[in-house]
């Protein structure tokens, strides 16, 4: 019996507050009858789900998360991105509005502790009451949200212990006699609340913000698809149509500078076609009768006509941009570690400040109702997660900053805690260990004559191959190294010059004639089939640096060769260097890229890298990543291209080069700005320094709790007499905090 086909979506996902919120959400989504697998990426906002829709439906899907207290789009149009990044924007401006008014009003607040005036307790209160009512409302909203759901997250401790705080702060100043007559000096409480809420508001904008910066890639990438086509009917006529309208066979015209809206084959036609987003190469693609033409890559100057072929979720871009959405998945290890302890934390807490009241009464007779609620309330308060909170983003924060003076961009906790354990470095060629950009590196001159280099620059002028831009780049600097004041050859020497009769044969070269003679520049095979002879001393030498992996270009007479030019992607100043470093710190180095054997094998040796792959497509990147990460691998990638960023995505720690597309940038975790090889060392080693900071953080958190939990439920007033008063806990609670942000300031101090 057949079985039934399973249906795999992402949707969008509402009202998540935590980290905890996504996996709460997964295990719904997972618990359904139907589901083979749900992953919610808390960071992307998503739910991807693969469901058998004999069994279940994205309806049924929704229902389920909505019971859970949360919301589910499953009306995904294509205008939805804009509207949820619109959503997210929106959601971001509040959030900030909010952390700055609780920090402007907490500060005059906490200010008032230390001064004696009269009504301060009152004009506290006043203070407090919006920071924690209005611009706190969503931890009470989300905390009563999981309470009719029998659930408790951190949310439920921070309402708890601000709530308790609060109205305890209220109940001394408005029943002050009840503490007096019992000998206790009454307290207020209320820079404890606000203090807490603003620490935790500035914590969750800071999260926000990166969580914004984590779905860029993806919308840039969906931009590279046009929104319309030109579509060639049956009659030949032409038409504009939306680019969703496109059906496999329907037949489309691309004019010059225009983008290749779906994959297909050429029929008619011919152009150059930018497709460093797949192959990574800078060269310009030659595409012809039978080429295969990819949706999202760049026509240059020519037109042709192609059929369409894959459409819509089936084109290359798309599954690309599906490569990173599954590949960004994953959450950071600190950050889980935290999940998991927070989800025993909170019950916990609760549980032993009930315990503690019930205790107090149970074993004190005389002051049980006094001192248990003291307990009970201190114990809510010194367990406060603002340090558990801060321990992570403050590390980041200086971590970030630092790398950024550095020339490093760091944009996320996942990198920080992987990169200490790579031992394995992936480097694209193109643009990360080479410039990226095809330059002449050698010409030579049948004689040492170059009287006819107006006429060769002539020629290359009126070329659209992407390589004569190489050789005119090469004449104007040459110019301009020997000439004073500056001037270039397109205003002098070459208007001397009256080309006539110009051809272009695609692929082969380009011929023009001057004063009735005809003159040639392109490759071997057009000189030949031209019967032009190629001159030995020429001809030795374009074959030595052939063999260094050189492109070579002729120019000639109509008789024999005058010229040969060598072009090459040069290697970046220091590439070998910064690989030494590499494996000096026991990283493996291997070279992954688009070009040929022989110019990858050439720039392997040079750059003192053993492990490399020519001829690699970028899903060919990405699984080479996954098969070494299957081997036990820790992977650090590191690239500069649009074809880079599904392998950058699937790696453990993926590093952009920063003059290198956008789309690669964002879909990677770290960026050097300058794209020195050398940084990535440095890179590397702030990552290990700033992930120990956050270790050193979260572990000075545990411990305050370890401690001052036990010694605020009162563990020591048996042994002697000491019960500790809220207003310390309070101040101790600051203080963790306190320790945590400095700790994480020492960081500025450390070499690199």
């Amino acid at each position: 019996m057949a079985k039934n086909p399973t249906i795999k979506a992402t949707f969008p996902v509402l009202d998540m507050g935590c980290a905890s919120c996504a996996a709460k959400i997964e295990k719904t989504l997972n618990s359904r009858e139907g589901v083979v697998t749900a992953v919610v990426n808390y960071a992307a906002a998503t739910a991807t789900v693969e469901y058998n829709p004999a069994l279940t439906s994205s309806e049924l899907l929704r229902e389920a998360v909505q019971k859970a207290g949360y919301d589910f789009v499953i009306d995904v149009r294509e205008d939805m991105p804009d509207e949820l990044e619109q959503v997210h924007a929106e959601k971001f401006r509040k959030l900030k509005r909010r952390t700055v008014w609780a920090g402007a009003l907490t500060i005059p607040l906490v200010g008032m502790m230390f001064l004696d005036m009269p009504y301060s307790h009152e004009t506290m209160w006043i203070l407090s009451t919006p920071i924690v009512f209005w611009f706190g409302r969503d931890f009470f909203i989300d905390a009563w949200k999981q309470i009719k759901l029998r659930s408790v997250n951190m949310n439920t401790l921070v309402a708890l212990s601000t709530g308790i705080a609060y109205f305890f702060s209220i109940f001394n100043i408005l029943f002050s006699q009840f503490w007096y007559s019992r000998g206790i000096q009454p307290h207020v409480y209320f820079e404890t609340s606000s203090v807490i809420i603003t620490f935790i508001l500035l914590g969750r904008l800071l999260e926000e913000k990166a969580k914004g910066n984590s779905s860029s890639a993806i919308r840039k990438l969906m931009g590279l698809q046009p929104k319309t086509v030109t579509l060639v009917n049956e009659a030949g006529t032409q038409e504009d149509i939306p680019v969703n309208s496109v059906k496999t066979g329907d037949i489309l015209l691309v004019k010059p500078g225009e983008k290749i809206a779906v994959d297909g084959l050429v029929i008619d036609g011919s152009s150059y076609v930018d497709e460093s987003m797949i192959s990574g190469e800078p060269v310009p693609a030659l595409k012809e009768r039978d080429a295969k033409v990819f949706s999202g890559t760049i026509n240059q100057k020519g037109s042709f006509r192609f059929r369409a072929e894959k459409v819509g979720a089936d084109t290359m871009l798309s599954h690309i941009i599906r490569m990173i959405q599954d590949a960004q998945g994953s959450k950071a290890p600190v950050q889980r570690l935290v999940d998991r302890v927070a989800s025993i934390f909170v019950p916990v807490i609760i549980g032993i400040a009930l315990l503690s009241f019930v205790l107090w009464l149970t074993l004190d007779s005389a002051n049980g109702l006094t001192h248990g609620l003291l307990a009970m309330v201190t114990v809510l308060i010194i367990a406060c997660p603002c340090a558990l909170g801060l321990a992570t983003p403050t590390a980041i924060m200086v971590g970030v900053g630092k790398g950024a003076e550095r020339g490093i961009l760091i944009k996320d906790a996942e990198s920080l805690e992987i990169a200490k354990k790579v031992n394995v470095a992936v480097f694209d060629k193109t643009g990360t260990i080479t410039e990226g950009k095809p330059e002449v590196t050698d010409i030579a001159w049948l004689n040492g004559d170059d009287s006819a280099k107006e006429i060769f620059y002539s020629l290359e002028s009126r070329s659209e191959h992407p390589l004569a831009d190489a050789v005119l780049r090469y004449f104007d600097d040459a110019l301009r190294l020997r000439s004073a004041p500056i001037r270039s050859l397109s205003e002098t020497e070459m208007s001397k010059v009256e080309m006539k009769n110009f051809t272009s044969i695609t692929g082969k070269g380009v011929k023009g004639s001057v004063d009735g003679k005809i003159w040639f520049a392109g490759n071997t095979k057009f000189l030949l089939e031209n019967s032009i002879l190629l001159e030995p001393s020429l001809e030795k030498q374009a074959d030595q640096w052939t063999k260094e992996a050189k492109t070579i270009i002729w120019f000639a007479d109509s008789k024999r060769t005058l010229a040969v030019v060598a072009i090459t992607d040069r290697m970046k100043e220091g590439s070998a260097n910064a690989i030494a470093q590499l494996k000096k710190q026991g990283v493996e180095v291997y070279m992954l890229t688009g070009d040929d054997e022989a110019t990858a094998r050439e720039i392997a040796a040079k750059s003192g890298i053993e492990h490399y792959k020519a001829g690699v497509l970028p899903h060919e990147k990405t699984e080479f990543v996954k098969q070494l990460q299957q081997s036990g691998k820790i992977v650090a990638m590191a690239g500069d291209g649009i074809n880079d960023s599904a392998a950058l995505a699937q790696a453990d720690l993926s590093i952009a080069m920063g003059k290198g597309s956008d789309i690669a940038m964002d879909a990677a975790k770290m960026t050097i700005i300058s794209s020195d090889l050398s940084k990535i060392s440095e890179a590397i080693h702030l990552s290990k320094l700033t992930v120990k900071t956050i270790r050193q953080n979260l572990f000075w958190a545990f411990i305050y709790n370890l401690a001052g939990v036990p010694i605020a439920a009162g563990i020591l007033y048996p042994v002697n007499g000491f019960l500790l008063n809220p207003m310390i806990a309070g101040l101790a609670m600051a203080l963790s905090s306190v320790s945590v942000v400095s700790n994480s300031l020492r960081l500025k101090t450390k070499e690199i």
